[in-house]
């Protein structure tokens, strides 16, 4: 029977019990812990369960590219593996979905034809040797030939290299001066056809089932592989990558609900000084910190699922994509770390799902923009509110927008205080982590609208005022610390106690 004709609750039960059947195989666990890449057979039982039809339209035989489908299919990847709901995430949110908004109807009909009928699979390059942050710079250029565009450059850390069978690929114009222009066109490549060249595959650390690399271009693409923006390539761009952050919660979900479920099977049957690990305070206390995880996610998936459709332009939604991606990734990491404290050394084997857990889950929290950078432009994008309603006070300013107004309330004797709105930029990314939580916060509150467990909720409103008020006490501690250049002059220890001696 075709996936899309599939009612989507027998659809997604057959997708979680045959990754569970995959996973749980022998075979396949000795194969991934001692290799790098996936089993091409275990890669293909996966994909013929067609999880990526979720993020196609139904004209073109998808499901319909719903988002809360999308969202479902993630979290089920996701607690099984992070690096598996990765590959279903770079495909769908990165490289389907911006072709189902902005790809040609030629283009359309043949990719997707490929993905339902061939498990073809598709990739984004962006990111740069020397441009890493700085996209906008970006050197990978084209100019326009008779039959098409002609594209060179080079790109490195595209999840899923020398896999992919189409790539979406960043590129800025070339102009008959040699400059490059300030926009950024997206083309789309078909890996059959010559001109990209693989020249070194990374032994990335963590996410070891999916291959990343450097790759270097050369290639013509047809005109109906070039992308069309409704205004801007640059203005496209933010679409795509506001529409991916936003989204991250589905993998979070799914990696999240493994951290509590391990940490409650092992601290359950764990017993310590003869009694059971789970009746320490301080085991719960982590506990109860992967459940406000657990919690929080859940409401971001609930906003994801009503204000991300596919029929909604989120060019200009930079604060709810950052602040959704920075704190999501944060907690993902957190509770990586959680299971394997709890869990002890055990947890440090290299095949224990905790140690994996944090070297796959710590990227999160750079790639697609690294947080430090992401919490920088979340203040700035507060204090430019702030600005334009000649508003001072981040109370009051709070108070009035519409992803924090009920959760300022909670906090409003620590948020009422004047902004410096010219501060350093170690304070932008302080006062960004704090802002980022109390949108979370926002949401966690709408959830428990909904009726979503009331214990739950209450937990974590108060794991996250507990996380806030922590990060303002540091962000109003006006202490500074220097970096000392020469670091090496009267700083040996050993030479001070020899000269006691």
């Amino acid at each position: 029977m075709p996936a899309h004709t599939i009612p989507f609750e027998r659809f997604i039960q057959s997708y979680q019990e045959k990754l569970k059947n995959l996973f749980s195989d022998p075979s396949h666990q000795h194969y991934l812990q001692i290799n790098r890449g996936i089993p091409p057979q275990m890669l293909r039982q996966i994909l013929d369960e067609k999880p990526l039809s979720v993020f196609i339209p139904s004209e073109y035989q998808g499901r319909g590219a719903n988002v809360t489908e999308s969202l479902s299919v993630l979290e089920a990847s996701g607690y099984q593996s992070l690096a598996i709901s990765l590959m279903v995430g770079i495909n769908g949110a990165l490289f389907l979905q911006p072709l189902a908004n902005y790809g040609s109807e030629t283009a359309k009909k043949h990719v997707f034809h490929q993905f339902m009928n061939n498990n073809a699979l598709g990739g984004l390059m962006i990111t740069e040797p020397d441009y890493g942050s700085d996209a906008l710079r970006m050197q990978t250029y084209f100019s326009e030939s008779e039959n098409g565009f002609e594209i060179k450059g080079t790109k490195h850390w595209a999840g899923l290299t020398s896999w992919a069978d189409f790539w979406l690929i960043t590129a800025r114009r070339k102009t008959e001066n040699g400059e490059l222009s300030r926009d950024i066109d997206f083309f789309i490549h078909d890996s059959k056809n010559p001109g990209l060249e693989v020249t070194e595959l990374f032994r990335n650390l963590g996410l070891m089932m999916l291959p990343y690399g450097r790759n270097e271009l050369n290639i013509s693409v047809p005109k109906i592989y070039r992308l069309q923006p409704e205004q801007t390539g640059l203005k496209m761009m933010l679409d795509i990558l506001h529409r991916s952050r936003i989204q991250f919660p589905g993998m979070g979900m799914g990696f999240l609900k493994r951290m509590l479920d391990e940490a409650l099977d092992h601290c359950k049957l764990r017993f310590v000084g003869g009694q059971s690990l789970f009746n320490y305070e301080q085991v719960k206390r982590r506990i109860s910190e992967l459940q406000a995880s657990f919690t929080i996610c859940s409401a971001m998936c609930a906003y994801t699922a009503e204000n991300a459709g596919m029929d909604k332009d989120l060019s200009k939604e930079d604060l709810q994509a950052n602040s959704v991606k920075t704190v999501l990734t944060d907690l993902m990491q957190n509770a990586a770390q959680s299971l394997l404290q709890l869990v002890g050394a055990k947890g440090y084997s290299y095949d224990h799902i905790a140690g994996r857990a944090i070297v796959d889950s710590r990227p999160f929290q750079i790639f697609e923009g690294s947080n430090d950078i992401l919490y920088q432009q979340i203040s700035e994008a507060v204090v430019k509110g702030m600005r334009k309603m000649s508003i001072q006070n981040l109370y009051h300013y709070l108070k009035e927008h519409d992803l924090s107004h009920r959760a300022a309330d909670y906090l409003k004797g620590s948020l009422n205080f004047d902004l410096d709105l010219k501060m350093a930029q170690d304070k932008l990314v302080q006062l960004g982590q704090a802002i980022g939580r109390i949108m979370a916060l926002e949401s966690v509150l709408k959830l428990g609208d909904k009726g979503f467990n009331p214990q739950l909720i209450e937990n974590a409103i108060e794991f996250l005022k507990q996380e806030i008020n922590t990060i303002l006490c540091t962000y109003q501690h006006n202490a500074q610390l220097n970096v000392v250049e020469d670091y090496q002059m009267d700083s040996s220890w050993l030479g001070l106690v020899q000269a006691k001696s």
